[in-house]
């Protein structure tokens, strides 16, 4: 071995390392290595940051703007509220959600099909009574499953298609991965959904419960022209049970209705009253179309600025809210501020909730222009409640969002425009159109994933130049010499397998890509089927919690123990070889 190959590979082994020890974050990790890379001159200088600039770290990083749109616009929820149902089995929930978790992450990051749904999923299971325990693991492993179908549905797939690119000329395009991706998804789903959630050992309750989330009485407002006139409250009562939303009365003309309100026609103008969590809350009037406030307070609030926010706060003694109506402080007018909801444990709100005087310990549900929000929290006197994240769905908006995205899409798949591009097109007209706020539009990124990309890259590049990958595919082969070629596309994909079960899948497609590519062109033969591997197999990382991120975020939601994984997670990977390598051979022939 060169000198620089010593290097390299022992930064190589350094990182692994540190990333199996986890004592520091992946990106620092990353980081380090570049600069050390650089610093003993084995990347050159003028390639340090080439990473940075790279389509796949680009690409990565407009996913997850562009997911963070479609949950704004009511695009996901328009796909879940129809779908999910507590009444049905563990088995059949599972097998609905998984469907719709590998339909979602085959168009969006995987990571952010599973962030949409996992709410979703633990409200199901707190609705039926069950642990979330029971069915997040399979919906994570689904979503892992659904990102191997399409170009963007998962990193190693964009890292793949942008190393072919490199070395062969051409990149892999939108949908070259689902003939593979596709067979391999759906025999791992119909696992998962029929025998794989069995394995899975019964947990206590997991760290999030209902009780965490505050429940608010609150408000909304049936607007002009609405399709609910005239329809009577207890009609509403199974989309409020759907949403978890209790309907408690109605509020007409400022009053309060009592005794009859259930058979109530409605009218333009009347107020439900509400008891829910935020989420829930925000859902339910998505999907009735319902107004968070009359008409004029509204469109005060979303004139100008950079669109509105739900903000959580609590009410101390010396506010200048304590033992005063929101009506009276001036709260809409003064602060273009609107009261969606009060919590007061113990306590029963029953006037029009501008006209309830608060107390101290009330905590509030405001949404505030986006721009003021700071300005608004000091003049109440009131103090923030950590951010959960909520947002208030565009629902107008919905259409808008998924025919851009679906254009985008579409255009990139025959050819029309590149990737990158189209992606940041949509990122534009979602800003353009205020389905992403631009004060939030950088938040969305996982910069973490971004830096690890960068400094990754490089350094796989300079591994590759210096002839480092040549020595390892070259191991690999004296390891399978004399065996046909399809044998040692199993045995590269294994290895790869087993090194994604530990790393980054970022980290071990950036090695593995070009060590396939060289095994191919050692044994004479497309590269293609090669490349194909290495993508199914980085994904394939079932057994640990930290081979995956969707494996991380279920862990503390779903109480499981770092054990509990690869009772599922064996049999599938098992299954995922045994079914994409006769699948690479029949659409990718050597």
């Amino acid at each position: 071995m060169t000198t620089d190959q010593i290097i390299l590979f022992s930064l190589f082994g350094a990182v692994f390392g540190l990333l199996l020890w986890g004592r520091f974050r992946y990106d620092i990790v990353a980081f380090t290595a570049l600069m050390m890379g650089v610093v003993l001159g084995v990347v050159p200088t003028k390639d340090a940051f080439s990473g940075f600039g790279h389509p796949a770290t680009l690409v990565v990083a407009l996913v997850l703007v562009v997911s963070a749109g479609l949950v704004r616009s009511g695009a996901v929820l328009l796909i879940t509220r129809t779908l999910v149902d507590a009444s049905r089995s563990l088995g059949a929930h599972i097998t609905l959600m998984g469907a719709v978790g590998g339909i979602l992450s085959a168009f969006m990051n995987n990571v952010a099909a599973l962030a949409l749904l996992m709410p979703v999923d633990i409200q199901t299971a707190r609705k039926a009574g069950r642990q979330p325990g029971l069915s997040l693991m399979a919906l994570s492993f689904a979503t892992i499953l659904g990102g191997m179908v399409t170009l963007i549905g998962t990193p190693p797939n964009i890292i793949i298609a942008s190393i072919r690119q490199e070395s062969l000329g051409e990149p892999f395009k939108m949908f070259d991965f689902a003939p593979v991706g596709g067979v391999v998804a759906i025999a791992g789903l119909a696992f998962v959904a029929l025998v794989g959630w069995r394995l899975i050992p019964a947990r206590g309750d997991a760290s999030l419960s209902s009780e965490d989330i505050s429940q608010y009485i609150a408000e909304l407002t049936v607007p002009e022209e609405s399709k609910l006139i005239g329809k009577r409250l207890y009609e509403l009562y199974p989309e409020g049970d759907k949403a978890d939303v209790m309907i408690l009365g109605l509020t007409r003309d400022g009053k309060r209705k009592y005794g009859q309100a259930s058979n109530e026609p409605l009218r333009a103008g009347d107020a439900l009253v509400l008891e829910a969590a935020p989420d829930a809350l925000d859902e339910f009037r998505s999907t009735l179309g319902l107004s968070l406030a009359d008409s004029d307070r509204e469109e005060r609030l979303n004139a100008g600025g950079e669109g509105v926010e739900i903000i959580e706060v609590v009410v101390p003694e010396n506010s200048r809210l304590v033992g005063r109506t929101v009506k009276a402080v001036g709260v809409a007018w003064r602060q273009r501020t609107i009261l969606l909801g009060i919590s007061r444990q113990g306590r029963k709100i029953t006037s029009h909730l501008r006209d309830t005087e608060l107390k101290a310990g009330d905590i509030l549900l405001l949404l505030v222009p986006r721009d003021t929000t700071s300005h608004v929290v000091d003049w109440l006197g009131v103090l923030p409640l950590a951010d959960r994240g909520l947002a208030v769905t565009e629902n107008s908006k919905v259409w808008l969002a998924i025919g851009l995205f679906g254009a985008a899409v579409a255009a990139a798949s025959v050819g029309l425009i590149y990737l990158p591009i189209a992606l940041g097109l949509v990122v534009i007209a979602y800003v353009l159109a205020k389905i992403v706020p631009l004060s939030e539009l950088y938040t969305h990124i996982e910069w973490p994933v971004v830096v690890l990309l960068g400094s990754m890259i490089p350094l796989g590049s300079a591994l590759e130049t210096s002839g480092g990958t040549e020595l390892i595919s070259g191991a690999l082969l004296s390891l399978t010499q004399g065996m046909a070629p399809w044998i040692v596309l199993t045995v590269l994909m294994v290895v790869t397998m087993t090194l994604s079960d530990v790393l980054n899948n970022t980290a071990t497609t950036i090695v593995a890509a070009p060590v396939g590519i060289q095994m191919a062109q050692t044994l004479n033969v497309s590269p293609d089927p090669f490349l194909m591997a290495v993508a199914v197999a980085a994904s394939s990382a079932f057994l640990t919690p930290i081979g995956h991120k969707n494996n991380t975020l279920i862990l503390g939601p779903g109480g499981y123990s770092f054990g509990d994984y690869w009772r599922m997670g064996l049999p599938l990977e098992i299954i995922v070889v045994a079914v994409s390598i006769p699948a690479i051979l029949v659409f990718w022939p050597l």
